[in-house]
């Protein structure tokens, strides 16, 4: 691979943060752009440029990137993680277009059909989410982009990232408050029945494939969505954590629909993702990136996870808010 000088927007969260490592890693030379403080849990690579400006001031952050030009030359890609709306694509637009060889829009896979007609999804699966705004926004950002590129060759790439992970970063709906209640002995609310199927993707193994993108000629104007092989149920996820966490938890079952009536805040992420079985078929984005493979399944994570956490006491914080929904929902007549 020939090194090649990139730009993320972002570059310390959940999965950009993997994908700046794995850049370095293989030689490029790159440079993060982000409004600056560094959490401690993810701290950028040596030799990585950290550029510090608010991508939504677009005079201040077109002064910055200026500035990194000048001092290394023009970037060859643009990864925005942070783009959500129409308008942010529009800022990016007045900043890149006509300077960059690929810009790279990260959009999700929760803008696939829901609940899909059919598995596994492909990037062919319509996109349709009418129960969460998040989705619908990167929708119409991907159209955007998709018209675009169309009209006047704006060089976009669109990666649909699934449920992604790192050893921060729970995927139950209550997060810690799950696993203090499993180690304290109380029941944990699980969606459903727990059996469906759910792809959850560590974010080392997505960072080799989206690099493998990056600066690909074949991947400007395409979409490729990035995910495990891995979709283990609900069920063998929390019985896993238990596992970690040395305990053997309490499982109760309750409809998606319930848990959202109790609690709003969690009803367009179940409803509108986490409540309907998603498997996806990865064969596109493995044509391109033959490298690309699935190294971390979640029995194996779920303890690297659970360590983490027993490492760092200051992140084992209780929700008192989820905690107490939790006590409504299970407080319900359940038939």
């Amino acid at each position: 691979m020939s090194s090649s000088r990139i730009l993320f927007i972002g570059g310390t969260g959940t999965i950009s943060s993997a994908c700046v490592k794995r850049a370095v890693a293989v030689g490029h030379d790159v440079t993060v752009l982000n409004r600056g403080g560094t959490s401690a849990e993810r701290p950028l690579p040596e030799g990585v440029r950290e550029v510090v400006a608010d991508i939504r001031d677009a005079s201040a952050a077109r002064a910055a990137i200026d500035a990194a030009e000048r001092d290394g030359g023009a970037f060859d890609v643009v990864a925005d993680f942070v783009a959500f709306t129409t308008g942010h694509i529009e800022t990016d637009f007045e900043l890149f277009e006509g300077r960059v060889g690929q810009y790279v829009f990260i959009s999700s896979a929760s803008a696939y059909q829901t609940p899909p007609s059919r598995l596994p999804v492909t990037e062919s699966t319509p996109l349709r989410n009418p129960y969460w705004q998040y989705s619908r926004e990167k929708i119409a950002c991907e159209d955007l982009l998709v018209g675009a590129y169309r009209d006047r060759g704006f060089p976009a790439t669109i990666v649909r990232p699934s449920h992604t992970y790192d050893r921060t970063r729970l995927p139950t709906l209550g997060g810690w408050t799950d696993i203090a209640r499993m180690r304290a002995g109380k029941p944990v609310v699980v969606h459903g029945d727990g059996t469906s199927l759910w792809t959850v993707t560590d974010a080392r193994d997505f960072a080799v494939a989206f690099v493998g993108l990056l600066h690909n000629p074949v991947a400007v104007g395409d979409v490729f969505h990035i995910t495990s092989d891995h979709a283990p149920t609900w069920n063998q996820i929390y019985g896993w954590l238990g596992a970690a966490a040395g305990v053997e938890p309490e499982l109760v079952h309750v409809a998606s629909d319930t848990i959202a009536a109790v609690h709003p805040e969690w009803g367009p992420g179940l409803v509108g993702d986490k409540s309907n079985s998603m498997v996806f078929d990865n064969s596109k984005v493995k044509a391109l990136v033959p490298e690309f493979t699935t190294t971390m399944t979640f029995d194996r994570a779920a303890r690297e996870i659970i360590d983490w956490y027993d490492a760092h006491p200051e992140a084992q914080v209780v929700d008192p808010v989820a905690d107490a929904a939790f006590e409504r929902i299970l407080a319900l007549p359940r038939g």
